[in-house]
C-alpha cells in the first residue's frame, strides 16, 4: 500500500542522528510523499535543507506558528514568510498557521492577525493553508466565515474535534481533516466522529515527533507510523486499508497540488 504523511517534522532536532533510516523506513512501509509545515524563522533553513536532500520525496510549506506569534516580532517573522513567498521558491502550502489557546490567550489578537494574514496570502499565491487549532476552533471559524465565498483550502491538521465540529469544517468544500496518531489513543472521541466523515474528506498524518500513535506511544513518532493512523482509521470507517490508502494518498496529492 501508498500512503502519504501529510504532515511531519523531519526537520527537528529529534532527527538530526538517523534521518537517512527514518526516511528509509519511512520507504519501505509504503510511504510516497512526506509534507513539511514550517515553524517560524529558526526552522525555516533546516526544513529546505532536508527538503532539497531528500527533494521529490520531501515538500516544504512555508507559514507562522500560532505558537511563535508574540508581540515583539510577529510582524518580523510574517515578513520572512511573505518574503519566502514572494521568492518563487516551491512551496505546496502556508502553514503551519493557526491558533492556540491552550497555554495562554496573551497573544490572541495577534494569532488572529497573523491568521487573517496568512490566509490572504494562500487566496494570492493560490495555495491551501494547514490549521493549527488547538482551544479555538470558534475564533478560526469566525475567521473562516469571511472567507466562506473565496478560493480557501486546506486542511485541519491534527483534527480532534467534536462531530459538529467536523461538520462545521466540511461546509467549506476545499477544507478536509488531517487524522494522526490521537485516533488509536484510548481515549480518543475520534473512532465515534470519523465514521460520519466522508472517506474523501480524511488525510492521514504523523506529526512526527510528536503525537505516536499506539503501540508506539510515549516513543518519538516517525513518518512510518503513518501506517498505524490509516489501520485505525480503516477500522473505525469500515473500510480496508488498501481503500483508505487509495483514497487518503490521491486526496492529498489534490490538496497539495502534486496532483492536478
Amino acid at each position: 500500500m501508498n500512503m502519504i504523511d501529510t504532515h511531519s517534522h523531519l526537520f527537528l532536532e529529534e532527527f538530526a542522528e538517523d534521518l537517512p533510516v527514518v526516511i528509509e523506513r519511512a520507504r519501505q512501509a509504503g510511504v510516497t510523499h512526506v509534507f513539511m509545515p514550517n515553524i517560524d524563522s529558526t526552522t525555516l533553513q533546516p526544513m529546505l535543507d532536508v527538503c532539497r536532500r531528500y527533494e521529490g520525496y520531501c515538500f516544504p510549506m512555508i507559514g507562522l506558528h500560532p505558537t511563535s506569534v508574540r508581540a515583539e516580532n510577529f510582524e518580523e517573522e510574517l515578513n520572512v514568510v511573505a518574503r519566502e513567498l514572494a521568492s518563487g521558491r516551491k512551496y505546496v502550502a502556508i502553514g503551519e498557521i493557526g491558533m492556540d489557546l491552550y497555554w495562554d490567550r496573551t497573544f490572541l489578537k495577534e494569532q488572529e492577525e497573523a491568521l487573517r494574514r496568512q490566509f490572504d496570502w494562500a487566496l494570492a499565491y493560490d495555495l491551501p493553508v494547514v490549521i493549527h487549532c488547538r482551544e479555538a476552533f470558534d475564533y478560526i471559524y469566525r475567521i473562516m466565515e469571511a472567507y466562506r465565498s473565496t478560493n480557501l483550502r486546506g486542511v485541519f491538521h491534527s483534527f480532534t474535534g467534536t462531530a459538529d465540529e467536523a461538520c462545521r469544517v466540511l461546509e467549506f468544500p476545499g477544507f478536509y481533516l488531517g487524522i494522526n496518531g490521537v485516533v488509536t489513543f484510548k481515549n480518543s472521541h475520534l473512532p465515534d466522529v470519523l465514521p460520519s466523515v466522508p472517506l474523501e474528506r480524511i488525510l492521514l498524518e504523523t506529526d512526527s515527533p510528536y503525537l505516536t500513535p499506539v503501540p508506539y506511544r510515549g516513543k518519538r513518532n516517525e513518518s512510518a507510523y503513518v501506517q498505524y493512523v490509516l489501520s485505525k482509521v480503516a477500522e473505525v470507517c469500515g473500510r480496508t486499508p488498501d481503500e483508505v490508502a487509495k483514497q487518503t494518498s490521491e486526496s492529498a496529492l489534490k490538496v497539495f497540488g502534486i496532483l492536478k
